[in-house]
């Protein structure tokens, strides 16, 4: 009889991604991970308690997945990278997009790790030199209101044709600028 094949935790977590990227994260069941991984139900179990720990592991690696395609970028301006990041998060994992953005699950709830993330790239932007965390938050909470409208139409497919992804950077860049303009006169007002 040839030895068993031993499948790490991390390859488990992928063939359960790769589920949850054609069919969502319902259709994560241990049966059918280790139908994609070829194996019997046993390695999963000896890796995770059960499906829901499996499934937080899965939203984990897709946050880790979506800030990879941030850090891509490299336009020479992080907060600008930050919004085409998530508009291409949108497109290319369009079914994970709507169930972690659109559905009320467990899985999906603040994350300061994200948050501190984006803070810390917004404060590498040249543009955005002078602003204090608390204006930060405030700006980013204001794009991602803008960005998250923007991206489920973008995963959903309901843009028209001519949206196309440098439209949609501009729109970003746009919505942007009006922000921060508007932020740095309240800050002027303030003082």
């Amino acid at each position: 009889m040839a030895p068993r094949k031993k499948f790490s935790k991390q390859d488990i977590i992928n063939a359960a991604f790769k589920i949850a990227r054609k069919e969502g994260l319902d259709a994560i069941t241990i049966r059918k991970v280790a139908g994609q991984l070829g194996s019997s139900i046993a390695p999963i179990y000896v890796n995770f308690k059960d499906v829901e720990e499996l499934i937080q592991a899965v939203v984990d690696h897709t946050q880790e997945v979506a800030k990879q395609l941030v850090l891509e970028q490299n336009s020479g301006h992080p907060f600008r990278d930050i919004g085409i990041g998530g508009i291409k998060f949108a497109r290319e994992y369009n079914v994970l997009y709507r169930d972690l953005i659109m559905k009320n699950n467990p899985h999906m709830q603040h994350n300061e790790e994200s948050l501190v993330f984006a803070i810390n790239q917004m404060k590498q932007d040249p543009s955005l030199h002078g602003f204090t965390d608390e204006e930060l938050k405030d700006i980013i909470l204001k794009m991602d209101i803008f960005h998250t409208g923007l991206a489920v139409q973008v995963a959903n497919g309901l843009l028209p044709e001519y949206v196309t992804e440098e439209k949609m950077i501009d729109m970003l860049d746009s919505v942007a600028e009006d922000v921060i303009i508007a932020t740095r006169v309240r800050q002027k007002e303030n003082q």
